[in-house]
């Protein structure tokens, strides 16, 4: 593996373009706001998911011995996770009631819903700023009455939202539709010279580090999506430069486009 040397202090760069490592597959959309920011930087983007997801069947789902119709609220911090859900529910039969509710991390994540679903505000809810927090504050409102399903992956749940379940005296289940599986890399890797990379998921570092064992800490720049991820970099001796949901950068896109804005003399 190459050793790029030292991290770059920050300040304008006389690099003509500078590359970014995507750690998601490629938007489907040209009109995504990633190629937007490629657009007012010049900067390369390339998209390569580091973790691909399998499907937890509905016979093996069975040993977990849940009856999903028996709740009335649904957890959702992906859009992987509700398609995962649906599709366990199309797999196992069930029809979900009108009145259920569903919490998510994101308006995005909550939009996604109409592809399965008739959206109703009354019954989708999601954060203001797309962190835990604020998706915390809204179920907060209706613990008292619910009983949540939290889908998410077997080797890849939110543990910070499990321990403010747990804490909150709220009635929950997980509940584990898929789970993370490390991908090859190393071509994507070893063909490019990346500034950044931008993380999604711990299972995206746990990745890197299987693939890349003695990794070079000082490679690139590290930009990490949620609280869990920013953990999970740190504790691998990765320093986080990047950091989103925040405040000012509710998604990965807001917090490359304030780091850029320090780092890259934009082409007028």
């Amino acid at each position: 593996m190459v050793n790029n040397g030292a991290k770059k202090s920050p300040g304008i760069v006389e690099k003509e373009q500078r590359s970014i490592l995507i750690t998601q597959p490629r938007p489907e959309s040209d009109k995504s706001p990633y190629f937007d920011l490629a657009r007012k930087y010049s900067v390369e983007l390339v998209f390569h998911p580091f973790i691909r997801l399998e499907p937890i069947p509905a016979r093996e789902f069975r040993k977990q011995k849940i009856d999903i119709s028996s709740f009335t609220a649904v957890i959702f911090t992906s859009r992987n996770a509700i398609d995962h859900f649906f599709r366990m529910c199309e797999e196992m039969k069930i029809t979900i009631g009108q009145d259920t509710k569903y919490f998510c991390i994101t308006e995005a994540v909550a939009l996604y819903l109409q592809k399965f679903i008739l959206y109703r505000k009354r019954k989708v809810f999601y954060g203001a700023d797309g962190s835990n927090k604020s998706m915390f504050d809204v179920i907060n409102k209706h613990k008292e009455n619910e009983r949540f399903l939290y889908v998410c992956s077997e080797n890849q749940q939110d543990n910070d939202i499990v321990n403010w379940l747990k804490n909150n005296h709220c009635g929950f289940q997980l509940a584990f539709m898929y789970r993370s599986v490390s991908n090859d890399i190393k071509l994507v890797m070893e063909s490019n010279s990346f500034d950044v990379i931008c993380f999604f998921t711990p299972s995206g570092i746990k990745s890197l580090f299987d693939n890349y064992p003695e990794f070079d800490l000082n490679r690139a720049f590290i930009g990490a999506f949620g609280s869990n991820t920013v953990r999970a970099a740190e504790e691998a001796g990765l320093r986080v430069e990047i950091k989103a949901p925040v405040p000012q950068a509710p998604s990965m896109v807001a917090a490359l486009d304030k780091y850029l804005a320090t780092t890259v003399t934009v082409k007028k």
